[in-house]
């Protein structure tokens, strides 16, 4: 499989360009690393490639928050300017003067 540089980076916020939800990147897999059975829950007309990379979100619906793992092609940048609510961000990030959110310092390597 041919590996390809992130598109997105940890902090940048994202929504699905399919589904209706939102999150915050917390974590970005070079390529596919979920199992074969989460794999194939997918509907194979809309299963994404797996050498490209795939994101760990604290995602969020109208409904619920939750943590999704999407493909790349999947994502697209979140331009509302509308406040994520899940509440494990303050956990990981920091929210910086610009509005950017930081990974904190302590958790990162």
């Amino acid at each position: 499989m041919k590996q390809r540089n992130a598109k997105f980076n940890i902090g940048d916020v994202v929504q699905h360009r399919m589904f209706p939800f939102r999150g915050v990147i917390f974590d970005v897999d070079p390529e596919f690393a979920n199992t074969e059975e989460w794999w194939n829950s997918i509907p194979m007309e809309v299963r994404p490639s797996k050498d490209q990379p795939f994101y760990h979100l604290l995602a969020e619906n109208d409904e619920t928050e939750y943590v999704a793992y999407v493909s790349e092609q999947n994502l697209i940048n979140d331009e509302s300017g509308v406040p994520l609510r899940n509440p494990q961000i303050a956990q990981i990030f920091d929210k910086a003067p610009t509005g950017e959110l930081k990974p904190k310092m302590s958790l990162a390597h």
